[in-house]
């Protein structure tokens, strides 16, 4: 199945109090979605701070992608100021 990226920057200066809010349900909800969720995590501002996030999921096609992430409960809440859901393909695996 194809991989979808998702990232997204949190609104300022609401966002902290929207992502501290929902940030449990967020998980939660997440961990709910095996085999779809791959990755995810957020972006840190300058002062170490939640400020957006990055997520890889699997899903059928770009729409399937896109509903995901709508029904994700930071979307629900208002959290992004802005957001992107994109077709990705692994080329250089991950290596610890």
């Amino acid at each position: 199945m194809p991989l979808f990226i998702i990232q997204w920057k949190d609104r300022v200066p609401e966002g902290a109090a929207i992502r501290a809010a929902t940030r449990q349900a967020h998980l939660d909800w997440g961990g709910s979605q095996p085999g779809v969720l791959k990755l995810g995590g957020p972006f840190l501002d300058a002062d170490g701070g939640m400020a957006g996030s990055l997520i890889i999921i699997e899903a059928e096609s770009l729409e399937a992608a896109r509903a995901w992430h709508a029904a994700d409960p930071y979307s629900k809440a208002g959290l992004y100021e802005t957001s992107s859901v994109e077709p990705w393909r692994v080329t250089m695996p991950w290596k610890d």
